[in-house]
């Protein structure tokens, strides 16, 4: 009585489906084996002691063997196969170590095929093959199994283990059937436990083989475990990824589900919002000017939106996409107002002076006018603050009839700021150049780059570098953001850029830009400015009628000379504005004040004076010499004192001095050490006396070459006691040569001069081609010396007279 297993733990191509027999195993041990066997190879399989197995027959020489088999002692050799997609094996093409086998049963299947039971009685190994046709006969060996001797622990143990390992696999693979854990828990017979575990495992032919020529039956068991504990470890892998992918597939539908019952609401509802959003961004794309490339490039985006399920979050960074590139201005300009008089009143209407900015602009004009295709310019605006480089931006905007966008670029540090991020990074957006030029809503604005000298660079990139591409011409029809990712053409955008100081503007920048001075404003203009702009703008800020107030030309100035002291005018509109309050605050509580207003009126409003006016203090005293400066503010004048004493000719700097003035002072030194016999002096008394040169206003910085020959002045008038010229500044560069070199900031320095009452000046005669840029208004009422040499200087600036009270010098 056989109980038959069938299972699926076998390969599903395999041609056998393996059956236990579970009786003692004793007549296996004592078989009789006749020394020579018919053998049949089999594939995908191995045949193992005590095991029953239905083969299917297919190979006609198999077929031939069986049936002559059947009709004899019923027994045959079975030997595996090495590769079992070998149709016609040889004698090499099949494994040494095969299992007698004894034919219980030939059936003729419906199909027409046949099957053949077969059961496992004893391993051996074949020594020689006698037959090769029509089937193949050898002369084998018998091998004996050998078995544990007495009650073995161990040995229960490898059972017991392989009788867990195989009911988990049973357990984790969905097609195997229950009863093969049935049949695995009563098996009671060691051997046949071991083998039909060899023989059922789901584990390769070649390692079936391995396990077969094991002749321990404990060590057999024990490489069978090695090969369970790994498929129980795959199993379990199978059914976590298994559950794994499960929870993700019922996430998906689920939300599949929500979304088409959404869906089927909108469409009842009056049609699918998306739908109808990517309907209009198709009906606005054939309103655009836009170039082939960029009209195949949405198309393309749009079709990869509407594939996109709304719910899905690359959905909005696709739509926010698409929505930007409509919403950019491609090919859309502003037509230029060419009427130049309009232009020109506009400006002078806007801004009082900067005549070099409004030339520039009305060429530009001009050539438009000429030749409706020109590049714009990419002018830089550069000069000390408050001076109306930015608001100048809104007049030439106003005068071209343009639009106007400004773009501050103070402390920008990062390059993604110009170009924009990749679209592929969360929250990407265009560059702020392409932002501001969508807001711009056309393709030609006056694009305005406030305090381009303030831009930064650290490990974010290097914006400078990237503003290259915006403001080279030759290269801005071009430009590449990192978002848009479609070239942008900005040829036909005015930029212009404001900087305070050129010196922190990169070489390779400012090479692109073409740079116009401003720079700061004479009393007369500050006067002109405050009554044309400042005050008007101002009442009406506050709400007080010009009928409420009257601002006297004297007023106007005092107010500019002692309570402001800068460039531009950007102090002074605030001081109007508190002066505007203070009234409005009057007016509103019905109290009485005078219209006209007067000094008194302005300390009222204003307090006290806040800046003394730099005067000319006159030459009374020896070594004091006036030498004019520049700041970020503007032209101011310095005096530089000398004082001796005895001692052993130590040269003495004080006044917070840089670098360059106290190198300035060191050569004047030197200079009159080596020259002192011209100034009528022994060359002994600088060995005598030491030299102490002080620069008031010690809590500034002050530094520069241009003090130089105000210092060889100050030191000479000191050593001889002469006066200097009266009313006289200067400023100019020395050399140990005794050379007069050129110097800067001429134009401030001569306003700073007109203000404290300085009648002559002494410069290089190299900066002669500065004075002829001036304004005729500007140098009125002054004289200037211009000089090669420090001779030169010293012969002109000290008198023959000598102060009162003079120093013996010996």
């Amino acid at each position: 009585m056989h109980n038959i297993f069938m299972s699926s733990l076998m390969d599903e191509e395999s041609e056998f489906i393996p059956i236990l027999d579970d009786d003692d195993d004793s007549e296996l041990t004592n078989a009789e084996v006749p020394d020579i066997l018919p053998i049949l190879p089999l594939r995908n399989t191995v045949m193992f002691p005590g095991i029953v197995m239905p083969i299917t027959v297919g190979r006609q020489k198999s077929l031939q063997l069986v049936q002559e088999v059947y009709r004899g002692n019923r027994l045959l050799g079975t030997v595996s196969q090495k590769d079992g997609s070998v149709d016609d094996p040889a004698q090499a093409d099949l494994y040494q170590t095969g299992t007698v086998a004894q034919v219980l049963k030939i059936l003729e299947m419906p199909d027409g095929t046949t099957s053949v039971i077969i059961q496992g009685k004893k391993r051996f190994n074949i020594l020689e093959y006698t037959q090769e046709f029509p089937y193949f006969r050898a002369k084998i060996n018998p091998i004996e199994d050998i078995h544990p001797q007495g009650d073995s622990v161990e040995f229960s143990a490898v059972v017991g283990s392989l009788k867990d390992l195989s009911i988990k696999i049973a357990q984790f693979s969905s097609h195997i059937s229950p009863e093969a854990s049935f049949a695995v828990k009563n098996i009671e017979n060691s051997t046949f436990l071991i083998n039909f575990v060899c023989s059922n495992a789901d584990i390769k032919v070649e390692e079936k083989q391995v396990l077969l020529g094991i002749s321990d039956i404990k060590e057999r068991g024990i490489q069978a475990i090695s090969y369970l504990v790994r498929e129980v470890q795959m199993a379990e892998l199978k059914r976590d990824i298994q559950t794994k992918v499960k929870s993700e597939l019922d996430q998906q539908q689920r939300e599949y589900l929500l979304n088409q019952q959404m869906k089927t609401i909108q469409d009842e509802l009056g049609g699918n919002p998306a739908e109808q959003e990517i309907h209009e961004f198709k009906e606005r794309a054939k309103e655009k000017k836009w170039s082939d490339e960029a009209a195949k490039h949405f198309e393309k985006e749009v079709h990869k939106l509407s594939r996109l399920n709304p719910a899905a979050g690359e959905y909005s960074v696709q739509y926010a996409y698409c929505q930007t590139l409509l919403d950019l201005p491609w090919n859309e300009f502003t037509k230029d107002i060419f009427d130049l008089k309009r232009a020109t009143s506009v400006l002078d209407e806007d801004h009082y002076g900067l005549e070099k900015v409004k030339d520039r602009i009305l060429e530009h004009l001009a050539v438009l006018k000429l030749k409706n295709d020109m590049k714009s310019p990419i002018l830089c605006l550069y000069g000390p603050p408050g001076v109306g480089k930015t608001s100048l931006g809104k007049s030439i905007a106003k005068a071209l009839g343009r639009n106007y966008i400004r773009m501050s670029l103070g402390g920008l540090h990062d390059e993604a700021e110009i170009r924009g991020h990749r679209k592929t990074y969360i929250g990407a957006m265009p560059g702020r150049i392409l932002q501001n030029i969508k807001k711009a809503k056309s393709s030609n604005p006056v694009f305005i780059l406030d305090e381009l000298d303030k831009v930064s660079n650290n490990f974010h990139g290097d914006p400078a570098s990237a503003l290259l591409e915006v403001l080279d011409p030759e290269q801005n029809f071009e430009f590449h953001d990192n978002y848009v990712e479609l070239e942008y053409d900005l040829s036909k955008v005015m930029f212009i850029a404001t900087a305070n100081t050129l010196s922190t503007i990169a070489p390779a920048l400012r090479d692109r830009l073409e740079l116009i001075e401003v720079s700061g404003y004479l009393v007369e203009e500050k006067i002109e400015i405050a009554r044309r702009h400042l005050i008007p703008k101002q009442l009406e800020n506050h709400g007080v009628g010009e009928e409420q107030v009257i601002f006297s030309r004297e007023i106007i100035q005092h107010i500019i000379e002692n309570y402001t002291r800068e460039s531009g005018v950007r102090e002074l509109d605030k001081k109007i504005a508190k002066i505007a309050r203070r009234i409005a605050k009057k007016i509103a509580f019905e109290e009485e004040y005078i219209i006209d207003l007067t000094k008194s009126d302005i300390r009222e409003y204003l307090g006290v004076i806040q800046y003394t006016k730099e005067i000319y203090q006159g030459n009374e005293f020896a070594g004091v010499v006036t030498g004019l400066a520049w700041t970020a503010v503007g032209g101011e004048i310095l005096y530089v004192e000398t004082s001796l004493s005895k001692g052993k000719g130590t040269l003495t700097l004080t006044g917070n001095l840089g670098d360059v003035m106290k190198e300035s002072a060191m050569l004047a030194h030197e200079y009159l050490r080596s020259h002192a016999e011209q100034l009528g002096l022994n060359p002994e008394v600088f060995d005598r006396y030491n030299v102490h040169v002080h620069v008031p206003e010690g809590a500034i910085p002050k530094d520069g070459p241009s003090a130089g020959i105000t210092m060889v002045t100050s030191i000479a008038s000191a050593f001889t006691q002469r006066k200097v010229r009266k009313n006289l500044a200067m400023t100019g560069e020395i050399t140990l040569r005794g050379k007069v070199l050129p110097v800067g900031g001429i134009k401030e320095k001569i306003l700073a001069a007109k203000r404290a009452g300085i009648k002559e000046i002494v410069l290089s005669d190299a900066n002669r081609k500065d004075l002829e840029e001036i304004k005729d208004i500007y140098i009125k009422g002054l004289k200037f010396h211009h000089v090669n040499t420090i001779q030169e200087v010293i012969d002109f600036a000290l008198l023959e007279a000598r102060v009162d009270k003079p120093l013996k010098i010996e």
